[in-house]
């Protein structure tokens, strides 16, 4: 380990020390008191990564992980459940060169929006003073996909090109599962980590589910980006240039699925108390 390695880790450690501390004296003071948990609203956002499941993603490829970016609000309803809403941009990508079936050469990219509303369970009451506070959190939603593919240098959305000769839906519904850990640091600020898969109703993340298709009435674009095996000049023997129509594309037995890996930060904006006490006053926000 260089000299340098060992400052930074040194400096790191030093800082998770000191914030430690001034969290403790925080909770110590009189300030950090006990608030009703019901009516609690916080603010979030999040950022971290993106990882994609389905027909162009081989198990052990790790080079696709995109960025993925959150913005979110919570209303607590007891100690233990609160009422999730949140909004994503993200991005997933995949190709088949590398993984098992790269003879097909297949690839896309897809920057999507995506939102759902959902419940968080916590492992312990939102007052109790523990330094870290598991949950799991579930919930539905929808995201609006556009995967696209590069050809020759320029990006072309695949949905208007119907590369298996059939239109599908964009907005598609996904089911959110997932799990977090969150850090209580004063009265206002809390920070996370939170894992969480999205499960599409929908094989078509990427393009590809069912078979090749017929190529008649297709457009020299859309023949193209359905099957780009004539790209390649190193096919194994017996393979022939072009795919069959009718030959598998893709697997329309399992659907597609997405996931987060994401920090978080929260922001406490308002409680039950300061609300009944400003209409006290007369003074909304």
């Amino acid at each position: 380990m260089t000299h340098v390695c060992r400052r930074v880790i040194i400096t790191l450690l030093a800082v998770i020390y000191c914030i430690d501390l001034s969290a403790q004296s925080r909770r110590s003071r009189p300030v950090y008191r006990h608030v009703p948990a019901f009516g609690v609203v916080k603010v979030s956002v999040g950022g971290g990564i993106s990882y994609y499941m389905g027909d162009m993603r081989a198990k052990t490829d790790l080079k696709f992980i995109q960025p993925h970016l959150a913005l979110g609000v919570s209303y607590r309803l007891a100690e233990r459940f609160a009422l999730r809403g949140e909004f994503d941009l993200y991005r997933i990508s995949g190709k088949q060169a590398g993984g098992p079936i790269w003879y097909n050469n297949l690839s896309f990219r897809s920057d999507n929006p995506a939102g759902y509303i959902g419940l968080q369970i916590d492992a312990f009451r939102y007052n109790d003073d523990r330094l870290l506070k598991p949950y799991l959190l579930g919930g539905l939603g929808v995201t609006r996909i556009n995967p696209k593919a590069n050809y020759q240098g320029t990006w072309y959305s695949l949905p208007p090109l119907m590369t298996e000769g059939a239109a599908y839906k964009r907005n598609v519904r996904i089911a959110v599962l997932g799990f977090g850990v969150s850090w209580k640091y004063n009265d206002n600020w809390s920070f996370g980590i939170e894992l969480s898969d999205n499960f599409a109703n929908s094989d078509y993340l990427d393009d590809v589910s069912t078979s090749y298709p017929n190529p008649s009435g297709m457009s020299e674009l859309a023949l193209a980006l359905s099957d780009r095996r004539p790209e390649l000049t190193n096919l194994p023997a017996g393979y022939p240039p072009r795919n069959d129509p009718g030959n598998q594309r893709g697997n329309p037995k399992v659907k597609d699925s997405y996931g987060f890996l994401s920090f978080r930060a929260e922001y406490l904006i308002g409680t039950q108390a300061r609300r009944a006490e400003r209409r006290k006053l007369k003074c909304y926000y």
